[in-house]
């Protein structure tokens, strides 16, 4: 098989969205920093920056290194013990949201965004030596082990940050060969379990009923007593529930066809929340209207029709699920993001990959690109 040089249109998708996300970053972020910081309107824009280029230094190693020598324990389980134990550091760290490494002067790491790129790594590795026992149970005795473990300690601080690499690991064991029945008991087991993560915080459960029952009428004819509200802390019309998605909808409808302008939008100036972060894209609809949105759909579809190519393409086991994973990841983790942005699902923080602000997401990002790219370019 002829060696496959360099994806250019998988790479210029990846430097396109990334160049893009730099101008949406500080086009809803410029006013918020001056207003609600008291910082330069670059502040973020800056930091953002500097995170990219850092992010496209690990994306050029990851992509030039051949993939294959990623194939190997050595990466695969020191990726995920590193993972692990910066889940558990963090834990007792950041004693209050379980979530950031905070750096005076640098910013803050979130370590769960890494979750993703290892755990892909993982399976690659584990399924390119027990494709043909997929089915075993000390096959599934492992690989529910290791994931279990990092979902769980991830759901700890993000219960919406575990839920992309557990979706990511069915759907690489499904189409790896993994029997229905048993896919259908996982994905029972996983539905309990975020039943049971969702219940165990007040304000989880609040978003999750809020979505189905906006106004908690099914609630209080099934609990009069008020036992819910309480737990959920719940008041009607609240700002955490309800107010995000409706000022989303606000933003992404006042934009029309073709948006009302670059920096033009008005639901950054302290209505719309985390514009900048994980409803950049409700920013990119009011801005540049539909023709942007669907712009940057678009760029979703080339890395999922590149990837899919790739997974064709690649003889080597190893190379087939690296590309699955990566595509699947990036592109389930764009629809989630977008869905709760557009009301379809319920309010959680799903950073957009490579679009919204945030450094640690575009790193993790990026990480996974450049294996992505690393198997076209090294397929021989």
């Amino acid at each position: 098989m002829t060696k496959l040089k360099t994806d250019h249109i998988l790479f210029a998708t990846i430097l396109a969205m990334v160049a893009f996300g730099l101008v949406m970053v500080y086009s809803a972020s410029s006013a918020v920093a001056v207003l609600r910081y008291n910082y330069d309107s670059y502040y973020f824009a800056i930091r953002q920056l500097g995170w990219a280029v850092g992010s496209f230094c690990v994306l050029m190693f990851f992509k030039r290194l051949d993939y294959r020598k990623l194939n190997s324990a050595t990466w695969a389980f020191s990726g995920l013990g590193m993972v692990l134990a910066a889940l558990i550091l963090v834990f007792v760290v950041d004693s209050r949201q379980h979530r950031w490494f905070r750096f005076p002067g640098i910013g803050s790491f979130q370590p769960s965004e890494f979750a993703k790129p290892a755990l892909i790594l993982f399976l690659a590795y584990f399924i390119a030596r027990r494709s043909q026992v997929i089915n075993a149970k000390r096959t599934l005795a492992q690989a529910g082990l290791a994931i279990s473990v990092l979902a769980l300690l991830v759901v700890v601080s993000d219960l919406g940050t575990a839920m992309v690499p557990v979706i990511t690991a069915l759907i690489v064991l499904w189409v790896a060969g993994l029997e229905k029945k048993i896919l259908a008991g996982l994905m029972g087991v996983g539905l309990l379990l975020v039943v049971g993560a969702i219940a165990s915080k007040g304000y989880r459960l609040d978003r999750a009923l809020s979505f189905v029952d906006p106004k908690f009428e099914m609630v209080d004819r099934i609990d009069p007593t008020g036992t819910i509200r309480r737990y959920t802390n719940h008041v009607d019309g609240g700002r955490d529930t309800s107010y995000q998605p409706r000022q989303s909808l606000i933003a992404v409808g006042a934009g029309g066809p073709f948006g009302i302008g670059l920096m033009e939008g008005k639901q950054k100036l302290m209505f719309l929340p985390e514009a900048h972060t994980d409803y950049i894209y409700a920013s990119v609809g009011e801005e540049l209207g539909l023709v942007g949105t669907v712009g940057l759909l678009f760029g979703f579809l080339i890395i999922l029709w590149r990837g899919a190519r790739l997974f064709v393409l690649s003889r080597e086991d190893f190379g087939k699920y690296l590309a699955l994973g990566v595509t699947v990841a990036i592109v389930v983790q764009a629809l989630m993001n977008i869905s709760v942005v557009l009301d379809l699902a319920p309010t959680k923080g799903f950073p957009l990959p490579m679009i919204s602000g945030g450094g640690s997401s575009l790193l993790s990002t990026l990480i996974c690109m450049g294996m992505l790219l690393s198997v076209g370019e090294h397929e021989g």
